[in-house]
């Protein structure tokens, strides 16, 4: 039976990018505005939080320990024993407008994440591969708000959106290089109202795709056709991962800052939820190799 539960009663401005990590059965998630790194068990105990300097897009584990994260500037490391932060490579130097946003890693170990315009209306984004030597690839421009990183269970194709467009979209991943190719239009969101935000992958191939502003999750089949639509108790839900003992709990995150200079109604908004019963298992996420 489907149940929606409140995992972290915090109330995050943008509440973003759960992370699941299978080696220490925990839930990572942030506050791009907090700017703040969470993780707790997964029943939201045993909690801890790290604070960035500044605001946050999204976080990957490290094989050699600790994190990478996607802060304004670039990407940086993060010691979760000492709290540093210790800048890799600034990947919008000199410009204003843009920061670092969605992000993970791909089968082979490397952290791709894109960026965004502050005001979400410019086009000044990129998507970059950052590699296990820590150099810097640009994969795309001309992108207004980068959301959404996930591939297929193979490794074979890439997801992205640019939430402005209200389209997801896939592209073929060179598994070898990482590079990507043939973007097409995978599905959009017209029909289903909101903007598409976090996406993950399941262990199906199916697609799952938060839709900010409509209080939806919803799952596409391989072909970009809606299987499933969740309804859930935030109206900006933003993320969302598999997790768990079973990989078969959704959590979700949402915002609590303003929607177009209003506050949000709803009492939970900016919590994070578990959803349990949609029978279906996730994939486990990777960790960067550098």
């Amino acid at each position: 039976m489907l149940r929606i539960e409140v995992f972290s009663d915090r109330k995050e401005a943008l509440g973003e990018g759960p992370l699941w990590d299978v080696k220490e059965q925990r839930l990572y998630w942030i506050d791009s505005y907090g700017p703040t790194v969470h993780r707790a068990d997964a029943k939201g105990g045993d909690a801890k939080s790290w604070t960035m300097p500044e605001p946050i897009g999204s976080l990957a584990l490290r094989e050699k320990g600790g994190a990478v994260v996607s802060l304004r500037s670039g990407f940086h490391f993060l010691d979760f024993d000492t709290g540093e932060v210790k800048r890799i490579n600034e990947t919008h130097p000199g410009e204003l407008r843009p920061r670092m946003n969605d992000g993970k890693v791909d089968r082979q170990g490397r952290f791709v994440a894109g960026s965004m315009d502050f005001h979400e209306t410019h086009p000044v984004g990129k998507l970059f591969r950052l590699d296990p030597d820590l150099s810097v690839h640009t994969l795309d421009t001309d992108i207004v708000c980068s959301n959404g990183p996930c591939w297929s269970p193979d490794g074979k194709t890439f997801y992205f959106t640019d939430s402005y467009t209200r389209a997801i979209w896939a592209y073929d991943y060179d598994t070898e290089t990482g590079n990507v190719r043939s973007r097409r239009t995978f599905a959009t969101f017209d029909k289903i109202g909101g903007f598409p935000d976090g996406a993950t992958v399941d262990s199906e191939g199916y697609v799952w795709s938060v839709a900010v502003y409509a209080s939806r999750l919803v799952r596409f089949d391989p072909n970009g056709v809606v299987d499933r639509i969740v309804g859930l108790p935030a109206f900006s839900v933003t993320s969302v991962i598999f997790g768990g003992a079973n990989l078969d709990v959704a959590y979700v995150t949402s915002m609590a800052r303003p929607y177009e200079g209003e506050y949000h109604k709803e009492r939970e908004a900016g919590m994070t939820f578990a959803i349990y019963g949609l029978e279906v298992k996730g994939i486990p996420e990777p960790r960067f190799r550098g």
